[in-house]
């Protein structure tokens, strides 16, 4: 068997989503999101073979599979499970030769990832122990406003007098955002106030593990127009994204299938 013909997977175990995705040599045939259940294992079990079945492949024909995400032990089928940070930062590569710094917004925790010339990893840093500064802070947030999460990023760039969300913790800060709607502040004067409290705690981690261009994106967030907008104010540079062939929230699973195509 030729490298051409080599086809791999990677599965992405979230906390709040699970990716697969299925590839052949260096192009991606088909990938699949779905929500993340309590029952991880099935969960990486559907959505392998929805990404199979959506590539047109039988499952038997993937040669290599790595598992990752916070469930990548539950990836049972897995040959091999390989840890978040270092499969985002072979994603991003893949797509990005010129990265440098790839920042992970994912549902429970963020991830500052400085990579190398070759993808490897140089050093990172994350915080996993307050929800402020992730993607389930977006998403309260975006509850209690009633508006999508996709909407905020539009209504974000209407504000013309953001406010200060003052409180470092997520559950003070959904109390005072609560007073601020009891209060008949527009709505997308607190959208960006939130944006910029969000990339406040993530230009705090960034700064751990060095800003070095180019700088990218990866997870759900990074589809929210009003949080690049706020890293681009708060961190002084433009972030690059990716084009519209490729969502940020299925790059830790194609970083899992470039890591598996290295294993054959």
């Amino acid at each position: 068997m030729n490298n051409d013909s080599i086809i791999t997977a990677g599965v992405d175990i979230g906390s709040t989503a699970s990716k697969a995705l299925i590839m052949r040599a260096e192009d991606v045939l088909s990938f699949v999101i779905g929500p993340s259940s309590v029952n991880p294992a099935r969960t990486a079990e559907t959505v392998f073979a929805d990404s199979c079945e959506k590539a047109g492949i039988e499952k038997d024909e993937v040669r290599y599979i790595i598992g990752t995400g916070y469930g990548r032990a539950k990836v049972l089928f897995a040959d091999e499970n390989v840890s978040e940070i270092s499969c985002h930062a072979a994603g991003a590569h893949h797509l990005m030769p010129d990265v440098r710094t790839v920042i992970d917004i994912g549902g429970q925790d963020c991830k500052a990832i400085s990579i190398d010339d070759n993808g490897r990893l140089r050093n990172f840093a994350m915080n996993d122990k307050c929800a402020a500064g992730t993607g389930r802070f977006i998403e309260m947030m975006s509850r209690i406003l009633e508006v999508t999460v996709e909407e905020m990023g539009n209504l974000d760039e209407q504000s013309s007098s953001p406010v200060v969300i003052s409180n470092v913790c997520s559950v003070f800060a959904e109390s005072e955002v609560i007073n601020l709607v009891n209060e008949d502040i527009k709505v997308e004067d607190i959208i960006k106030g939130l944006h910029r409290s969000l990339t406040n705690r993530v230009a705090v981690i960034v700064n751990r593990v060095g800003l070095r261009e180019t700088i990218t994106v990866t997870g759900g967030v990074a589809k929210n127009a009003g949080v690049i907008r706020a890293l681009n104010e708060k961190l002084g540079i433009e972030i690059k994204t990716f084009d519209n062939s490729m969502d940020p929230q299925i790059v830790g699973a194609l970083g899992a299938a470039v890591l598996a195509k290295k294993k054959v």
